[in-house]
């Protein structure tokens, strides 16, 4: 049972610590993520959650850093039964948004693994069963972790570390793009390509005669044979990647292949309302200079604004650039940032920039 306990101890511990980790490399990620479930239970529980719709990046950093935390004072044993009382805590409430999730079909990805893991529900679920069972082995026998390795202000440093620097992962990653970025539209994906299936579905069909079951990977032609099921082989590679990709104008043409041939810089703003203003000095001189580039670069603008918000909003920045609209989800996928600028080459993400790293004319060419 003693080394049983310190299997569980360390899977325990890291696994927090791998779980916060991915979160923080994508606060906006795991915020749009809590602000989906603040949604759910406002309609469904009570209006009162829409409070905490506006301090969700807030929260992202503040729920991963501490699952980091507590992953860093488990695996040090420091002050380990107040650190597991904590982490019961949130457990329970994991646990609590997995179920309900999986049991009403409300957020069909709990965002436990950020973008890095896509968990169905039940397996969310199942997930923190298995943690509240390793919690359980812990808890129960921690005279068999008896030796702590960080104690008084040795423990305290390492926990204050371990802080500044979670909260400093997430704070650099809400203020730039995220470190890695396991999206759709990340650099090097080709959007055309993905919008394609990369293989024909396969597909096998359970026939029933005579009471006898039988899977067959062809439709049989035998008549005497009745349908029972049927179920796709290739899932995954069989359905396009990306789903929801389509660009329009205000009158609702579709601009979709345009938008995806030859060399673009896209500025992204996905909304108006929440969008920042204050580099629109640097983003304007960069649209205009990439107009004149030695290599053929068109820029223009995408939204999820209505066109009289955005028309508004592009004469208060001075935003002189053709624009065009999308669903505001995709926008989100595409680049967390607001507004954040895309480099396109033939449907090709070439680079993707953060309002705080503008890039300069010089920089764009390079990368074409």
């Amino acid at each position: 049972m003693k080394q049983i306990t310190r299997i569980c101890w360390l899977l325990l511990g890291v696994v927090f610590i791998f779980s916060g980790l991915v979160k923080l490399n994508d606060p906006v990620g795991t915020a749009l993520k809590l602000e989906e479930y603040f949604e759910v239970f406002s309609q469904d529980i009570g209006s009162f959650f829409h409070v905490f719709i506006p301090h969700s990046r807030t929260l992202s950093i503040f729920l991963s850093s501490l699952e980091v935390v507590l992953g860093v004072a488990v695996l040090l044993r420091w002050m380990l039964r107040q650190v597991l009382l904590t982490l019961l805590g949130l457990l329970i409430f994991f646990g609590f948004l997995t179920f309900y999730s999986a049991a009403f079909n409300k957020v069909t990805d709990c965002g436990c693994f950020g973008d890095f893991i896509k968990l169905t529900p039940w397996t969310s679920f199942a997930k923190d069963m298995f943690l509240l069972l390793l919690w359980a082995v812990v808890f129960l026998n921690q005279r068999y972790l008896r030796r702590v390795f960080a104690k008084g202000t040795l423990g305290v440093m390492y926990i204050t570390i371990a802080s500044a620097v979670a909260i400093g992962i997430g704070v650099r990653a809400l203020g730039h793009l995220p470190y890695f970025d396991f999206l759709p539209y990340k650099v090097g994906n080709d959007i055309g390509k993905l919008m394609k299936p990369q293989e024909p579905a396969k597909y096998q069909y359970v026939m029933e005669r005579n009471g006898e079951s039988k899977t067959f990977t062809e439709y049989p032609t035998d008549s005497t044979w009745k349908y029972k099921s049927m179920e796709v082989l290739n899932p995954l590679t069989s359905k396009p990647v990306i789903t929801d990709f389509s660009v329009f104008d205000a009158d609702g043409k579709d601009h979709t292949a345009e938008i995806l041939t030859g060399n673009k810089l896209v500025l992204v703003v996905q909304d108006v309302t929440s969008a920042d203003r204050d580099r629109y000095k640097e983003i304007n001189e960069l649209l205009e200079t990439a107009a004149k580039s030695k290599k053929p670069l068109t820029p223009l603008v995408i939204t999820s604004s209505s066109p009289a918000a955005f028309d508004s909003y592009r004469h208060d920045v001075n935003l002189a650039a053709p624009y065009y609209f999308a669903d505001a989800t995709v926008l989100k996928s595409m680049i967390r940032s607001n507004p954040g600028l895309i480099l396109l080459q033939n449907g090709v993400v070439k680079g993707k920039y953060h309002y705080h790293d503008i890039p300069t004319q010089g920089e764009l060419e390079n990368e074409l």
